[in-house]
């Protein structure tokens, strides 16, 4: 069983079980938050595709808060001596899919 769903503005395909690393939730850790199914079903062959979505919900435990790899940004004009080096740390959340119903 698989479903596409929608979390802060991204798409994601999850199966049960599966850990994702998203944007940051509300949520607190050790918290359910579910989520609306775009796509789902048990095969690729046999997909159900709502119409924006599908009445079911999957369901997902909140595991920890953290922040993504640094990501450098770095801006430098030639020959006028100009260097400018700055870093970015995104906020994440990190889930545990728990159930999918569809």
């Amino acid at each position: 069983m698989f479903a596409v769903v929608e979390i802060a503005g991204f798409q994601y395909r999850v199966k049960q079980n599966e850990t994702l690393t998203v944007a940051r939730l509300q949520a607190a850790p050790g918290e359910e938050v579910s989520f609306k199914v775009l796509i789902g079903g048990t095969s690729e062959a046999e997909a159900v595709v709502g119409m924006p979505y599908l009445s079911g919900a999957v369901k997902a435990e909140v595991i920890e808060h953290g922040k993504a790899d640094k990501v450098i940004v770095f801006h430098k004009k030639r020959r006028k001596g100009y260097r400018k080096r700055n870093g970015h740390r995104q906020p994440i959340t990190r889930i545990k899919i728990t159930s999918i119903a569809l």
